[in-house]
């Protein structure tokens, strides 16, 4: 069949959950057996996530072709198993760089450069590239921002514009706010219509309306709602607040999301599929009723900043028969004085990636605890840097051992940059990104735990390397450098194999945990946690 399109945008005010919307239809349509990709416009003008500082904007997730993308990018993964590239995750900057690269080349023959038609149709081309490239079924596309705001007009436009030529083939997924007023005892659904009309005013008719509420919604407050916004009363669904996202594909398919989706767009709806491996999961996570406390070592006291990391130890409690309860643990407070105190209780420790200096010293402090109290300990990315050089500092003796990227006069920087970068400048250019290969050595702990597989694939964003100069002092002294990569021989895990579980790695394995198949290296964590 033709490639169909769903559009999925957001009023009233941000932080609705489109993302978690748009995984949760990329998800039923999957189950339904058609092939779906998910892609994400944000109208912003930086080119990618890469340099936005977490506060701004969460976690930056990592494709596994290199490109530095939006958190929600981790969501459609989660919840659908597929693998996002570069070409799911578009931001006004790269929209508008393209269409001043092609001008400064000559290919607009001195015309005129304008938003309608020229980045219009720079926006058309890539929402309708995944399906005319790749042959989806269906590509799903979430556009970031509130309806009304000046940066995403251009936006609301290309999609205006798709409605008409796409006829059938498109539909549009209105995902807004009705509010409680407690003093009233009131749901409130003018804010939705005020967006919707908002909508209409740029060409742009909803198919279907998502109402998010934190109470439930009558049939009358529905059919309210049906009648001012002009939609179907059985495209008018509720988002209402659930014990877990993983909930909402459920809800969403309870009332009939995916098959209203369908018959707008001229599709059969037939079965409503039985998606048992999904309901297991939600099973096993209802079921679980023992908890297991977890130190999250990092310096953004923010929860979307560690989004992937969180999910992924959610996910290996699940399937662990327990519920994680994470801690975080501002490693700029953490001194050696206190480092007990702000760990105690914890039957796990995970030392977190970043990048920069502020917070370094508390998290080889707390890396430091894990390893001389046997604590399982799990450092990622800039994490598994800081077991090596505390490893360095207190085992092999160099007390000022360091990284390159927080000391460059360190004597002993464990930690470097390869030689072949240190002449690149630009932003990002020095990094490891995306997904590089990695050899595991055979019997060591991290070679079982990925099911005794020789090579394995997991997606890195960093520029400092483990310095090989030291990797033979490091393994006559008790840590193991277990995974390398083969085109480089640079180390990707270290570990301690007396210890009962202190692995780091210079990867993200929390970008390839999902839903159906929680990463080996979570759930093995989590299991040495239990039985600690």
């Amino acid at each position: 069949m033709d490639t169909k399109y769903i559009f999925v945008t957001g009023g009233v005010v941000s932080s609705l959950g489109k993302g978690i919307i748009s995984a949760s239809i990329g998800k039923l349509l999957q189950a339904r057996g058609y092939k779906v990709t998910i892609q994400k416009f944000d109208p912003y003008i930086n080119i990618d996530p890469g340099t936005l500082n977490p506060y701004e904007h969460g976690e930056c997730y990592v494709t596994v072709d290199g490109m530095e993308t939006d958190l929600d990018l981790g969501h459609y993964e989660r919840f659908t198993g597929i693998h996002t590239t570069r070409n799911n995750s578009i931001t006004t900057g790269r929209i508008y760089k393209t269409v001043i690269d092609r001008e400064r080349h000559g290919d607009y023959l001195g015309k005129t450069i304008q938003v309608v038609p020229h980045i219009t149709d720079e926006i058309k081309r890539r929402m309708l590239r995944e399906g005319l490239d790749e042959g989806f079924d269906f590509v799903i596309t979430e556009v970031g921002g509130t309806i009304g705001d000046i940066e995403s007009a251009p936006f609301m436009e290309a999609i205006r514009q798709l409605r008409w030529q796409l006829g059938r083939n498109a539909v549009c997924v209105h995902l807004t706010y009705v509010p409680y007023l407690k003093a009233a005892e009131e749901l409130k659904t003018k804010p939705t219509q005020h967006s919707v009309k908002e909508l209409q005013g740029m060409g742009i008719q909803p198919d279907i309306l998502v109402l998010r509420t934190e109470r439930h919604l009558s049939d009358s407050i529905r059919l309210k709602v049906a009648s001012f916004c002009n939609v179907d009363l059985e495209c008018v669904v509720q988002s209402e607040d659930m014990p877990s996202i993983y909930e909402v594909p459920v809800s969403m398919q309870k009332q009939g999301l995916d098959a209203a989706i369908m018959r707008k767009i001229g599709i059969p709806v037939g079965e409503t599929p039985a998606m048992k491996p999904w309901h297991d999961f939600l099973e096993k996570q209802r079921n679980a009723n023992r908890e297991v406390h977890i130190g999250l070592v990092g310096k953004y006291d923010l929860q979307d900043a560690y989004k992937s990391i969180r999910e992924s130890l959610n996910l290996a409690g699940i399937y662990n028969d327990v519920k994680t309860r994470i801690h975080f643990v501002n490693s700029e407070e953490i001194t050696a004085e206190n480092v007990a105190s702000k760990l105690k209780g914890m039957a796990g420790i995970v030392v977190c990636p970043g990048f920069g200096s502020r917070g370094i010293e508390g998290k080889i402090i707390a890396a430091e605890y894990g390893r001389t109290n046997d604590i399982p300990t799990f450092g990622i990315c800039l994490g598994m840097q800081m077991m090596v050089i505390e490893f360095a500092r207190n085992v092999l003796g160099y007390k000022d051992a360091n990284s390159a990227e927080m000391d460059e006069k360190t004597p002993h920087n464990v930690i470097d940059i390869m030689e072949e970068q240190k002449s690149i400048t630009q932003m990002g250019g020095t990094m490891r990104l995306g997904a590089y290969d990695c050899e595991l050595v055979k019997g060591s702990r991290t070679y079982e735990i990925y099911g005794d597989k020789p090579l394995i694939s997991e997606r890195h964003r960093h520029r400092y390397e483990f310095n090989n100069a030291y990797k033979e002092e490091y393994e006559s002294n008790g840590m193991k450098c277990v995974g390398i990569n083969p085109a480089s021989d640079l180390v990707e895990i270290v570990e301690i194999p007396e210890k009962r579980w202190y692995i780091g790695t210079q990867f993200h394995p929390e970008y390839s945990s999902t839903v159906l198949h929680p990463h080996p290296l979570f759930m093995s964590f989590i299991k040495a946690c239990i039985m600690s």
